[in-house]
């Protein structure tokens, strides 16, 4: 098989499938698309993620640590603690894995999120650094998000841009090569794109708002994330292309290695979908955070696909990430 996540075909035909036993507590069970578990806690609902860190060489103390909150996020639920379990080859150092572990704190700190355990071992099953993070928050019942509200005509939010953790990973990691085809402070602005991978603020906004789905956009792009909150929802969406941000440095990086931008890895990115009547206020809400935000098109009865050239493109469920195509 090829790298990148199971497909949905294999998660449900080998994955899901197994899991048989049920409990009364749990409120949120895998599904494809699905960030988070809920489990009922009384009044209140504890939500859960879990996510690994192995698409990238550096920068990964700091990408844990929001790749699971922002899942989190995405019930519009804030992270109030993460649990660690970092791996690394024979050969790292303690300088190494003290950097891994400053990187985690600074970002857990700027998120106000504990870090409450987790387990460090040197082994030789990898053969670089492999990072998984769950991350915890605590919701009342009736504010966890419902998935069966969402209807044709609802708006389809996209925040920050396209492509953008994919960006940042790329720029870091393979810097020299890029600067051939990227100027000096196109390359600087590329690697500070990992800046902004949080995506904790407009999650809580737009929980606020009245969002009715909400998705952090991470394996698979853009593209990706539209096709899994349909398959969650039951239903389709109509996309169009030139409402996608799409940062230049994006375009020139994914030019340069010859991939599609809007099937790059986009941790930072949050999608969102609300009904029409209250687009405008949360388009508003984000704005006033100063959080890039745009419309990016509409939930549909059940056909998924893009408007682009004047062409209708077909959106087809999301494959290895184009990230892998690189690293």
């Amino acid at each position: 098989m090829k790298a990148g996540k199971l497909d949905s075909k294999l998660l449900e035909k080998i994955v899901f499938k197994h899991i048989k036993l049920r409990r009364e507590e749990v409120l949120v069970r895998p599904a494809i698309g699905e960030d988070c578990a809920v489990v009922d806690f009384g009044e209140e609902a504890c939500v859960l993620s879990t996510d690994p860190i192995t698409g990238a060489a550096n920068e990964v103390g700091r990408l844990s640590v929001h790749i699971s909150c922002n899942d989190i996020a995405s019930s519009g639920v804030e992270p109030l603690g993460i649990m660690l379990t970092i791996m690394v080859p024979e050969g790292t150092t303690e300088e190494q894995i003290e950097e891994i572990m400053k990187q985690a704190s600074e970002e857990a700190e700027k998120l106000n999120v504990e870090i409450i355990g987790g387990h460090t071992e040197i082994t030789n099953a990898v053969n670089k650094t492999v990072i998984v993070s769950t991350a915890i928050g605590k919701s009342p019942k009736k504010k966890v998000l419902n998935k069966t509200r969402v209807k044709p005509g609802d708006a389809i939010i996209l925040t920050k841009y396209a492509g953008l953790e994919g960006t940042g990973i790329i720029a870091t990691d393979f810097s020299e090569k890029l600067e051939k085809c990227l100027s000096d402070d196109e390359l600087k602005r590329a690697k500070e794109m990992l800046n902004h991978l949080s995506v904790v603020k407009e999650g809580i906004i737009a929980g606020k708002a009245g969002a009715l789905e909400m998705h952090d956009v991470t394996e698979g792009g853009v593209l990706g994330a539209v096709w899994e909150i349909c398959e969650r929802t039951g239903t389709g969406a109509r996309i169009e292309y030139d409402n996608i941000p799409i940062m230049p440095e994006t375009l020139k990086i994914c030019q340069t290695f010859g991939l599609d931008c809007l099937k790059l890895i986009s941790s930072g990115c949050m999608m969102i979908v609300i009904s029409k009547e209250n687009a405008e206020e949360l388009l508003y809400a984000l704005q006033k955070e100063q959080i890039q935000a745009s419309q990016i098109g509409i939930i549909t009865e059940k056909r998924r696909y893009m408007l682009k050239d004047g062409s209708e493109v077909e959106i087809q469920p999301p494959v290895s990430d184009e990230l892998y195509k690189v690293i």
